[in-house]
């Protein structure tokens, strides 16, 4: 037995721990929701993760991003997390990948080699790529929808895409994979919370949603809870 995992061992078991320590899982986002999932990911013995993610720490993340310290301002998000990830089990396998995923290098990722892909970056295109990637692989996809504007940690749940509701990009990603021929298939962890029509004005005159800790981190929590509950459930590829 791992001592560090021994609580976890005994809530789930050996058997299933011993999944989480063979499994390999991509995650793409690494912001205020992917942060928390790759966190919980680390501290459930989870043995091999991929992060992609093209951003830097800012400080206007230090209020709700798990990756962003005064001390990592600038520095690749990707980068900071793998270091706390291996920091937390020494003997996980991290690779960090600093680009932003999209239709000019997504066929450069093998995603038949994960067990899960977890999704928590907030274009519209790049999710649905990767959503039609992973189904195209036979790999089980779990895809966040959207965490600002919102406060209620107990709202967000998972279902199938098309089961989902109120979450402004959910409808948008619903529509872009009607689009190309899915309709569900595709786990999604989504709020029904009624979003607060708040917008902010970055310094490039863009406007963005509002946001809090707790919201992308409850988001964050279960996704990876999603993801664990899947590998204990089916097993992991090698």
């Amino acid at each position: 037995m791992n001592e560090e995992f021994a609580r976890s061992e005994a809530f789930f078991g050996r058997d299933a721990m011993q999944k989480l320590y063979n499994a390999k899982i991509a995650l793409f986002g690494v912001g205020g929701v992917g942060g928390w999932c790759a966190e919980a990911l680390a501290r459930c013995g989870v043995g091999r993760v991929d992060l992609f993610d093209g951003d830097v720490v800012s400080v206007t993340n230090i209020n709700r991003q798990a990756v962003a310290l005064r001390s990592t301002i600038g520095r690749s998000k990707t980068e900071v997390m793998a270091a706390r990830m291996r920091d937390i089990n020494p003997t996980a396998e991290v690779r960090a990948f600093d680009v932003f995923v999209d239709e000019s290098n997504i066929g450069g990722i093998d995603f038949s080699v994960y067990g899960v892909v977890l999704d928590a970056i907030d274009t519209v295109t790049s999710k649905v790529l990767i959503i039609e990637r992973a189904r195209a692989a036979g790999v089980p996809v779990i895809s966040c929808m959207g965490a600002g504007n919102k406060l209620d940690i107990s709202a967000f749940k998972a279902a199938d895409i098309s089961k989902t509701s109120v979450c402004p990009l959910a409808r948008a990603v619903r529509t872009a994979l009607r689009k190309r021929g899915i309709y569900g298939g595709v786990t999604a962890i989504y709020s029904a919370e009624q979003p607060k029509n708040v917008l902010v004005e970055d310094d490039s005159s863009r406007h963005i949603p509002a946001s809090n800790v707790f919201a992308p981190a409850a988001a964050g929590l279960a996704l990876a809870r999603e993801a664990v509950l899947k590998i204990i459930d089916a097993g992991e590829k090698s």
